[in-house]
């Protein structure tokens, strides 16, 4: 069993985590700043994540799907879904599974463990979407996809 990447795709950041080999504990890696101009960002972008899976030896990627309080796709939703399909053709040549996962509440409940742990306003926005990406990807673990 190989380890995993979750990703938070922000429309600033791209924050990431990784499970251990075991598929049991999620953590916080890093977090990826998003091209900011050009035609070629959005590739830019997908190439840095697909050099951090590869970095990782990861065997899967989950994207965090951001869905609406009534579970359906909004604009986000649908730009990660392509984003994710994307990634999916980027990353198949080497064997790496793509999914999306609901990462509804993920931010909030990363913000608030952050505020508990000490961190201000400032160091906060600096690891929030690399902690949001570890509790969702946490979350998916937990809901039984270890394997």
């Amino acid at each position: 069993m190989g380890r995993v990447v979750g990703l938070d795709l922000g429309e600033r950041r791209i924050g990431v985590a990784v499970s251990d080999s075991g598929r049991v504990l999620a953590s916080p890696h890093c977090t990826i700043e998003r091209a900011r101009t050009g035609p070629d960002s959005a590739e830019a972008d997908r190439a840095a994540v697909v050099a951090v899976v590869t970095d990782l030896g990861a065997e899967q990627v989950v994207v965090g799907m951001p869905l609406g309080l009534d579970g359906r796709r909004g604009r986000a939703g649908r730009a990660a879904a392509d984003e994710a399909a994307a990634l999916s053709r980027a990353l198949e040549p080497d064997g790496v599974a793509v999914t999306t996962f609901d990462e509804r509440f993920t931010t909030v409940s990363a913000e608030r463990a952050l505020a508990q742990a000490g961190h201000s306003g400032r160091s906060r926005r600096q690891v929030v979407d690399q902690a949001a990406a570890a509790v969702m990807l946490q979350a998916w673990l937990d809901s039984g996809h270890r394997r």
